[in-house]
Formats: structure tokens, C-alpha cells, sequence
């Protein structure tokens, strides 16, 4: 008790001054565009702003990587959809106030050599090419160009050369996306002002339609000078980038020196927080402690808040076979969301899925259910509240936002008492609180007061009045 009281006194500070909590983005990994169309008002409902959907592009095979996988930007036709469908989700979305990001995959197109052959770099190919020309309705499928024509050919993609040196930024950049030898891999497109134009292009008629964010794929192996060639500030106004990079640590690891760090310098979009979820894997494990959350950003273990992209799992850690020791486990997970939609900074990312990875449905409807809904409700609930830490040990984190909300994290087996006084951290008197999570009420009354925290779990207490 001693030493908890001490805590108090000592971690009594604020987290940041600044409240700068963003919409919650629900990422619909998968799912098709009609699916969104029919659940907006769900969405809606649930208190999502953003909406990340897969890249409208020509693709076939019907596998989630094949979306992954170009071979035409200038027309929506693949497993998840059309460009009339897509059109149809982006207005029912903004109907309901909701904002589209669309995934977009500028570093390669598509691994079709045991298709088309090794030299065959002409995308997306005279089969593909005689298929537009036998669609009477076209127009349901394109956004852009001469269809009667190739979009890239030989001379717009890197020597074909597999990546195998993870650590080499040059090979990284340059180097083809593969699992194999030399006659496998995903094409690297070369930053030619054909393509650069060609991939302008295709945002621009994204942005018509009505997309307002783009999330860059595989962006770790795209250079700066490609990114911020196809970037122009015109394509930039008014729209929300992020890039994909992911990393293996903090702030001070090579892979953050080397790829994170100069693509967040260099090109002014946002990113995924890899350091701050590398941070929150550690803090939650079990010789790990939640005082290590008390300020990541002081720590250089968080990106600032402008650019940061938060996160507990994205597609590629339970569908690529590589990451999947990045998963947490399945309580972790739920602390960690709780963490990152009860403090006030930056821009929460919920993944739901289809099982595309086979883990039993674990992420299916996952923004829908458990304590999701109830996490969402305390975030929109807080927005603009400033964050204050109440008090931390190695099991658990209590702070609070404003006067609205308080948040208490226990990654112990058992439970525990945590006695805050109120007067300290301007708790109002004869105020009911509630959890969004499980329904718990807390009356406060006193100039102390014990909130309880079960081993294992989370609270996120609203104020009621």
C-alpha cells in the first residue's frame, strides 16, 4: 500500500497537454464492398468514423493476398468488388458521415510468371487486354486510360533480383518481393515518369470518387524519392496517408533508423506505431511491466501523435506465416486495445477479418463484439479530454481523461484494490461511473475511493452525470 501511495504522488503528472484523440478506424480486412455497403449503419452505429478497405484495382485469384497482387490500376474488378460497388460503399459511407481509406500497392504488381512466363512484364497482358474489349459495360469497371493498350511493360520495373538481405535499405528498395528463386516474385516498378504518372493518376481518380485516406502497402520497400514523386501536394490535400512499415522495436532499433525514421523525415504521411505496439507486447508479457505506459513518446518508444497509426494485430501477423510470433495473446490483445482507446492520442486501427488465417474465427466481427463496442463508445465518449495518470506498478495502470473517464488495466491473474484519492485528481463527489466494458458501477463519495480491478482485465468507467 505503501509503495502504491508513493505512485501516486510521484506519477501524478499529465501524459501530454495536448488532447489529440483521432476517429477510430475499422479496418474490413477482406470484406467485400457490398458487405460495407450493407453494413454502414452498423458501422455507424458502433461510433466507427473510417473505413479501410482493400485496394480497388484489377486483380483475380480469390485468395486475400491475390488483392495484394495487381495487374491493372485502371480498373476495379476483383473478388471484392467493382467500381460500381465501390462507388455504391464510398456513398453510403458519407451518407453517415464515415470516411473511405483505400489500401493501394504502388511497390509491384502481380506474380504471374508461371502464367504469363519469366519475360512477360507487360501488364496487364493480351489475355487481360481481349477481356475489355468483349465487356459491353465497361464502364462499370474502369477509372482510367487507354484499355486497349498495356499499362507498364519491361522497361518499368527494377532487374528481376530476389530480396534475401533484410537488413541492406538498397536491397530492400530495389529488390523484388519473394519467396523463391529468381523465377518467382512480385515485379518492383522502377519510379519512371511513366509509372510515376500512371500511379498519380490513379489516385486522382480514387480521390474523385470519393476516397479521403490511402494506406500505402508494402511502403518499408517503396525509396522516399518514388513515394514523394507519386505524392504531389495536390494528391495530398484533404486525404489521410499512412504507410505501412513494419519494424522490429523501438525508436533506437536499426530497422526503425533505417526505414522508419526516413520515410516519417522525408515524406510527412503517418504510419503504423510498431514501436509502440512492440512496446506494448513487452509491457503485457509476463516479466514485462504496465509502468513502461506511462509516457512511450518521453520514452521514444511511441511515434507523435499526428502520425501515428495504433494498433494490436494488422492482416499480415496471423496470415503470414513469418509474423505470426507478433500475435499477442488473446487477453493481451483486448488489454492492449483498451490502453490505446482509453488514452488520448493517436489513431486507433480495429482489425476484422473473415478467418482468412483459420484461427477459428478469432477476429471475425471483432469490431463488433466483446468488449470492442464498449471500447469504441469510451473513446468517442473522451475525445478531447485531457489524459492524466493516477498511478502505475508492474501489473497495473489507472489514469483518467478529464472528468469524463477513468481507465484501469490489470494484466494480473488476480485482482485487485486501488485506492485513488480523489481530491488529488479532482474527482468529483456523488458521481456515478459506469463501465462500458462490463457494466460496473463506481459512486464516488468519499476522498478515497477503491477501484477494484478483476485479475485479467480491463475497465473503462464513463461518467454517467
Amino acid at each position: 500500500m505503501t509503495r502504491i501511495l508513493l505512485l501516486i504522488v510521484q506519477l501524478s503528472v499529465l501524459l501530454l497537454a495536448l488532447s489529440t484523440r483521432a476517429d477510430v478506424i475499422l479496418h474490413a480486412f477482406n470484406w467485400k464492398y457490398s458487405e460495407v455497403t450493407a453494413r454502414a449503419q452498423e458501422i455507424a452505429a458502433l461510433g466507427y468514423r473510417a473505413v479501410l478497405v482493400v485496394p480497388p484495382l484489377k486483380s483475380t485469384c480469390d485468395k486475400w493476398w491475390g488483392r495484394y497482387q495487381p495487374q491493372d490500376y485502371r480498373v476495379i474488378d476483383n473478388p471484392s468488388g467493382n467500381k460500381i460497388e465501390f462507388v455504391e460503399m464510398i456513398q453510403a459511407l458519407q451518407k453517415l458521415n464515415i470516411r473511405v481509406y483505400a489500401d493501394i500497392v504502388l511497390n509491384h504488381m502481380a506474380n504471374e510468371a508461371n502464367k504469363r512466363g519469366q519475360d512477360d512484364l507487360n501488364y496487364p497482358g493480351h489475355l487481360v487486354l481481349d477481356q475489355y474489349q468483349r465487356k459491353h459495360d465497361i464502364d462499370c469497371w474502369k477509372l482510367f486510360g487507354d484499355l486497349t493498350e498495356n499499362l507498364f511493360s519491361v522497361t518499368d520495373f527494377t532487374c528481376r533480383y530476389c530480396l534475401w538481405e533484410y537488413t541492406n535499405v538498397w536491397c530492400v528498395q530495389n529488390h523484388w518481393l519473394s519467396a523463391g528463386g529468381l523465377d518467382q516474385g512480385l515485379p518492383k516498378l522502377k519510379p519512371n515518369d511513366w509509372v510515376v504518372r500512371q500511379q498519380r493518376e490513379y489516385l486522382r481518380q480514387l480521390k474523385q470518387l470519393g476516397v479521403q485516406g490511402f494506406r500505402i502497402d508494402a511502403a518499408k520497400h517503396m525509396e522516399i524519392y518514388h513515394l514523394n514523386q507519386v505524392f504531389t501536394a495536390e494528391i495530398k490535400s484533404g486525404m489521410d496517408v499512412f504507410g505501412d512499415i513494419i519494424t522490429d522495436g523501438g525508436i533506437g532499433s536499426e530497422d526503425v533508423k533505417c526505414f522508419l525514421n526516413p520515410y516519417l523525415e522525408y515524406t510527412g504521411h503517418a504510419a503504423y506505431d510498431f514501436p509502440l505496439f512492440s512496446l506494448l507486447r513487452r509491457a503485457l508479457a509476463y516479466d514485462g511491466s504496465l509502468e513502461w505506459l506511462i509516457n512511450p513518446l518521453a520514452d521514444g518508444q511511441a511515434l507523435h501523435h499526428d502520425r501515428a497509426i495504433t494498433f494490436t494485430v494488422t492482416h499480415d501477423f496471423p496470415n503470414n506465416q513469418h509474423l505470426r510470433f507478433l500475435l499477442m495473446d488473446k487477453v493481451d490483445e483486448l488489454l492492449a486495445y483498451a490502453y490505446l482507446l482509453g488514452r488520448d492520442i493517436g489513431t486507433p486501427l480495429i482489425y476484422s477479418d473473415h478467418d482468412e488465417s483459420g484461427d477459428n474465427g478469432r477476429w471475425v466481427d471483432a469490431h463488433s463484439k466483446g468488449w470492442m463496442p464498449g471500447m469504441v463508445t469510451f473513446h468517442n465518449a473522451t475525445r478531447g479530454e485531457t489524459m492524466q495518470l493516477i498511478g502505475a506498478t508492474q501489473c497495473l495502470l489507472i489514469f483518467k481523461l478529464g472528468k469524463k473517464g477513468i481507465v484501469g488495466i490489470n494484466k494480473g491473474i488476480e485482482g485487485s484494490d486501488y485506492w485513488v484519492n480523489t481530491s488529488l485528481f479532482e474527482l468529483d463527489w456523488y458521481v456515478k461511473y459506469i463501465d462500458t466494458l462490463s457494466g460496473d458501477e463506481q459512486y464516488v463519495n468519499d476522498h478515497w475511493h477503491n477501484f477494484y480491478l478483476p485479475g485479467r482485465t480491463a475497465r473503462m468507467w464513463l461518467r454517467t452525470e
